[in-house]
């Protein structure tokens, strides 16, 4: 494949289920990778299910990173106008990422449109990446013999112990780490809320909002490889403070 564009999926529900908590998709968790990816050289869409301007949790402007971006005409355009799901090309695109947030749980695993957009780049030699409750966007992604995407990928989203701890595991339709086992992943997990990011071949994933930097920079590795013809490592590349299954 050559692109330089990376397609960042992001959600349309701003509420977190019955309990009328806002939710929508993790400030960081956007900014973060965007800086890596377009450090490392890449173009960035956006994509929600409903198009237009995405809902946002996690508004933190303490976090640098955050403040950079959220005074960026580009990126404030980028999520106030983002694609719907007809107007994206899977053929223009190097990679696509699935931004985390609450959020995310509810509309993304259902949604068929971005999965088979998902399933087009990565079986055209893409690279998809997720972080934190980003995954959930995976869950249902077939490819085109039928076996889901993350069979057989080691992987990293946000725990079903962060989730207890966050006190939201009876808010969301599922527990994200098991799902991803139904479906024949093999989750790893770092102590909660500590860095953890996972490279499965062509799949990355991290576990958090700590993480998030580092996905985008491990995107950027990845893609690099794939651009340039080389064959990946075959060791899973991960970062954590202490591993457990």
């Amino acid at each position: 494949m050559n692109s330089s564009k990376v397609l960042f999926v992001l959600t349309s529900q701003d509420q977190l289920g019955s309990t009328g908590h806002h939710t929508g998709a993790y400030l960081s968790e956007i900014t973060h990778p965007y800086e890596e990816l377009k450090n490392a050289g890449y173009e960035i869409d956006m994509v929600s299910p409903h198009g237009g301007q995405v809902p946002l949790d996690g508004v933190k402007m303490d976090d640098p990173v955050n403040a950079i971006w959220m005074n960026d005409n580009d990126f404030n355009f980028k999520i106030e106008n983002t694609l719907t799901p007809d107007q994206v090309h899977p053929d223009d695109y190097a990679g696509v990422f699935f931004v985390g947030g609450h959020g995310a749980m509810f509309d993304l695993p259902e949604n068929s449109d971005i999965q088979k957009i998902t399933a087009r780049i990565y079986e055209n030699d893409g690279v998809v990446g997720a972080v934190c409750h980003g995954p959930a966007g995976l869950v249902n992604v077939r490819l085109s013999d039928g076996s889901y995407l993350v069979a057989g990928h080691e992987i990293a989203c946000f725990s079903n112990e962060e989730e207890r701890a966050v006190g939201w595991e009876t808010a969301v339709p599922f527990l994200l780490a098991a799902m991803l086992e139904k479906r024949g992943a093999r989750h790893t997990a770092s102590p909660n809320f500590s860095p953890h990011v996972v490279k499965s071949g062509r799949l990355v994933t991290g576990q958090n909002p700590a993480s998030a930097s580092g996905v985008g920079k491990a995107m950027g590795e990845v893609l690099g490889f794939v651009s340039e013809g080389r064959a990946l490592p075959e060791q899973n590349w991960c970062e954590w403070h202490e591993r457990r299954t």
